[in-house]
């Protein structure tokens, strides 16, 4: 049976790495390319291992931001064409959780979006 499950954060940029951002997208990468080989090690104790990958969302950090720039960041977000709420990385966390029979994977929750070069 199944006796844990562990969600890390990746982060979009894991794909999407901007100009100047080269190693905050390699350490995200190295979360995301580490899910599915610690799911199958794993997996013998029963311990399934998911990522999720959040595009932007809204946190301090985002708040801090002038308004010219949010908008600016939410004008490339498809659909919703907005930040993402915390409560959304929250229901994804417990969607992974709730599913048995996911495992090894990363998930981006990101309205669809491509961070551009810059």
């Amino acid at each position: 049976g199944e006796r844990g499950v562990v969600v890390n954060t990746a982060s979009a940029a894991y794909q999407d790495g901007q100009i100047g951002q080269s190693a905050y997208a390699a350490s995200k990468g190295a979360i995301a390319a580490m899910c599915l080989p610690l799911a199958r090690e794993l997996a013998k104790p029963g311990i399934r291992v998911n990522a999720i990958a959040p595009g932007l969302f809204n946190t301090p950090m985002m708040e801090s931001l002038p308004q010219e720039t949010t908008a600016a960041i939410v004008a490339n977000v498809p659909f919703p064409a907005r930040l993402g709420h915390p409560d959304e990385f929250g229901q994804m966390v417990a969607a992974i959780i709730e599913n048995p029979y996911l495992n090894g994977e990363v998930i981006r929750l990101d309205g669809a979006t491509r961070l551009p070069p810059r």
